[in-house]
């Protein structure tokens, strides 16, 4: 166990370095950002706004909307494209793989980093989405605090199930980067996949992509003419997805020839 938390120290250190760090902190606040200056420039129609009983809920809606139909799944294939992608852009895998340290516990030590990496987005997505909610009524004179209580339960569930979605995107495109030396192609990939996952939502199958979880969960309160709900819990799928694709991805990485 001390040997995976060095190793986990040592991945860390080496994500901090690099464009992916960037693109979480970017990609989280990106929303809120966006949530924030068109409030403040509707002014006028923040009374009402912060008036509902219903703010938090409404204002969690808007946000998710663009983030778990484009900017999620994008950031999770650009960020662990970029993680993974470190070694072969510093043509170090060669050094990494004369350490004292197993296979086994490099490939995961490098996949928690993701992992851990995408629940620090979670965080300051969280974040926020407060900020954008408390922000205008402390810059807008006359405009109360919002009167419904946050609804924590609610958020930690729906957080959680995102992030669940998320899991089997996270695998694939760890499996890939693994694979390829070129970074286009994890890439690549993975946006040819997110394509083909938005056209698969009016399809009844479409839940055999796991790209669109995220979005299928996201949709389900408000579907829309063209989107097929799943009648099996894509939360289920989700896990059983990353298991799967993870253990995949080991054993391509145990037996790889040229690791280098």
């Amino acid at each position: 166990m001390m040997m995976f938390l060095h190793v986990f120290n040592s991945e860390w250190r080496k994500k901090k370095r690099s464009l992916a760090s960037w693109l979480v902190v970017l990609g989280a606040f990106f929303t809120p950002v966006i949530v924030t200056i068109a409030r403040l420039v509707n002014y006028e129609s923040l009374p009402q706004i912060y008036a509902s009983d219903r703010f938090w809920n409404l204002l969690w809606s808007s946000s998710w909307e663009s983030m778990a139909i484009f900017l999620l799944p994008l950031g999770v294939i650009l960020a662990t494209s970029l993680v993974t992608q470190l070694e072969y852009k510093n043509n170090t895998w060669k050094q990494v793989h004369t350490l004292p340290v197993g296979f086994t516990t490099i490939f995961f030590a490098k996949l928690m980093v993701i992992v851990v990496m995408m629940l620090q987005f979670f965080v300051l997505f969280n974040i926020g989405i407060y900020l954008s909610g408390v922000l205008p009524c402390l810059l807008v004179p006359d405009i109360p605090y919002p009167t419904q209580p946050i609804p924590f339960q609610y958020f930690i569930k729906e957080n959680a199930l995102f992030f669940i979605d998320c899991l089997p995107i996270i695998a694939l495109q760890y499996l890939i980067s693994l694979q390829f030396r070129n970074f286009l192609v994890p890439v690549g990939a993975g946006f040819a996949l997110w394509v083909g996952s938005l056209a698969a939502l009016s399809w009844k199958f479409g839940y055999v992509i796991p790209y669109t979880y995220g979005m299928l969960h996201y949709l389900k309160d408000n579907p829309g003419g063209k989107v097929i709900l799943p009648l099996v819990n894509v939360h289920v799928l989700a896990v059983g997805y990353f298991v799967g694709i993870t253990l995949v991805g080991y054993v391509l990485y145990r037996t790889k020839k040229d690791k280098s």
